[in-house]
């Protein structure tokens, strides 16, 4: 009798140990805070949701183990690449070099100006060049924004 194996994604066992590794960093840092905290203390919260962290990383590895990959990877260097092709596509790295440049800018441009580029910008880029309709429903969400933040909220925003 021949045992079914659930599959794994390329470079998922990997993510993994890297959960892992990150959870007990977390950890570590959560503990610096103020060493073996008490219930009131200011490290407990962290240090509690680093604890969970690790639960669910040791969880999630436990459960993965009896997962196989996929039998056309042949190799960790296909692996790689397929994963590279799987997370990596064109779109997504648009959008994440589109949100560090956003980052960056409203640092030295207001919020407003900042978020209606942005805004403008991926939806230009998304909406395949449909400028005009583009930069029309970014001035209304920035207008939504300002309204709901500046005078309902009456909360300052850089």
């Amino acid at each position: 009798m021949s045992q079914k194996f659930e599959r794994v994604q390329a470079g998922e066992k990997v993510f993994d140990w890297l959960l892992l590794l990150f959870s007990i960093g977390v950890l570590f840092e959560a503990y610096r805070i103020d060493g073996i905290p008490g219930l009131n203390s200011p490290g407990s919260f962290p240090v509690g949701l680093a604890l969970v962290m690790l639960a669910s990383s040791v969880v999630i590895l436990i459960s993965h183990r009896r997962k196989r990959r996929d039998p056309r990877i042949r190799n960790a260097f296909h692996e790689a690449q397929v994963f590279l092709y799987e997370h990596f596509q064109p779109h997504i790295v648009v959008f994440t070099f589109l949100a560090v440049a956003y980052l960056a800018a409203i640092v030295w441009a207001s919020f407003y100006i900042s978020t209606y580029i942005f805004l403008a910008v991926t939806f230009i880029y998304f909406r395949q060049g449909k400028v005009v309709s583009s930069l029309i429903i970014s001035a209304a969400a920035i207008a939504v924004i300002y309204a709901l933040f500046t005078l309902v909220f009456r909360v300052y925003l850089p």
